[in-house]
């Protein structure tokens, strides 16, 4: 096992090695991510396309290349993989990682299962060393506006919207199937359809805002009903059918969630459905004494906020000037290292991403078995 420690970034110290995993749209983004931050040398990159995998590396700089990952992940030098894969690799090539005592970044979600996500944290912490998953929308201006806003308190430690008694989070999309023939519409490789690729996204955004309460049952419904008849693929990739590989996850799902204090969160993500002109992601508040609203209508980057009240008991609308600039997934690269630089790494071994691997478990479960279902612990 690797011995090699970082250290708080200095004119003396040695920068953070890093070595990415993936030539697609996640794995460009980090590279170009890691890139844009002084102290940190991308030097390794790894993919399957040859010819992709020598454009990207050429273009930044980065001077080893494999064609497999296991050769990357070999390397005694690196302080840090970044993973960019499809889900169902995440779990073999973070373990070997971490093993081999490095820290890891991983595209959500951590793992196509909770227990495969298990072990990927049980790695973390034996090794000590930083997981961290690529949850970049909780980064956006507008939830970091809501989150300051919920941690605020009256003389009496009263929140602005008081007991949270219900929330609703949803993503969903008019047309939008990725890649109808890709990894995305297969099971194997990519662990379910939208729900772990979209809805986990709302469920971390809604969690976070939440405090982080723990989910205790979910009862959910999933189906398949236009993926799999060749509808709702992006204009790039339209129909399924001619493909020869079954289109088997869902397009649509939704769960009603249940907290340990008894609240709730209902849950919808959706590939493709005959109910939206575009795309939106919404998540919803409701207190006892106000509510909030975060809507993106279109990837909207303002005017995405709305506060509920009551001003000596008349209602009231707050819309909030709340721009949302470009750069979370900058953010969420550069918290991830300056973790690592901190050298406190305890409560960062990827645990909050575990429960909502748990949590969309539970889903996937209680929508095959038709009940709810308890989310392991």
């Amino acid at each position: 096992m690797s011995t090699r420690t970082t250290t708080a970034t200095t004119d003396t110290a040695p920068p953070l090695r890093v070595g990415v995993i993936g030539l697609g749209f996640a794995g460009t983004t980090h590279l170009d991510a890691y890139t844009a931050v002084p102290g940190v040398e991308v030097v390794a990159l790894a993919g399957q396309e040859t010819d992709r995998l020598h454009e990207l590396a050429d273009s930044r700089g980065v001077p080893h290349r494999y064609e497999d990952w296991q050769d990357l992940v070999a390397r005694d030098d690196l302080d840090i993989v970044s993973i960019g894969v499809p889900n169902a690799l995440h779990h073999p090539i973070a373990v070997a990682a971490l093993e081999s005592g490095k820290h890891v970044f991983c595209e959500k979600p951590l793992a196509t299962t909770g227990d495969q996500a298990q072990e990927m944290v049980d790695a973390a912490v034996r090794n000590d060393r930083v997981l961290e998953v690529a949850y970049n929308h909780r980064r956006r201006a507008d939830v970091q506006f809501l989150s300051g806003h919920l941690a605020q308190r009256d003389a009496d430690g009263n929140g602005p919207l008081g007991h949270v008694y219900h929330a609703r989070a949803s993503w969903l999309r008019r047309a939008g199937i990725p890649g109808i023939r890709s990894w995305f519409a297969n099971k194997e490789t990519a662990g379910g359809g939208p729900l772990i690729d979209l809805g986990s996204h709302v469920l971390d955004i809604a969690l976070h805002l939440l405090g982080e309460p723990r989910v205790v049952t979910a009862s959910a419904v999933a189906y398949n009903e236009l993926g799999s008849a060749g509808r709702g693929g992006s204009d790039r990739d339209p129909v399924s059918a001619a493909t020869g590989r079954p289109f088997d996850v869902e397009d649509f799902a939704s769960a009603l969630l249940r907290f340990e204090d008894g609240s709730s969160l209902q849950l919808q993500a959706s590939w493709a459905s005959y109910s939206k002109d575009v795309e939106d992601i919404e998540v919803e508040l409701l207190g006892s004494t106000g509510g909030a609203r975060l809507f993106v209508r279109d990837y909207a980057t303002e005017g995405t906020v709305t506060l509920y009240s009551d001003e000596q008991g008349v209602p009231t609308v707050t819309r909030p000037g709340v721009r949302v600039p470009s750069g979370h997934h900058q953010r969420v690269i550069e918290e991830f290292l300056d973790t690592i630089r901190s050298g406190a790494h305890e409560g960062h071994h990827g645990e909050f991403a575990l429960h909502r691997s748990r949590v969309v478990d539970a889903i996937y479960a209680s929508a095959a078995a038709g009940r709810e279902m308890e989310v392991a612990a």
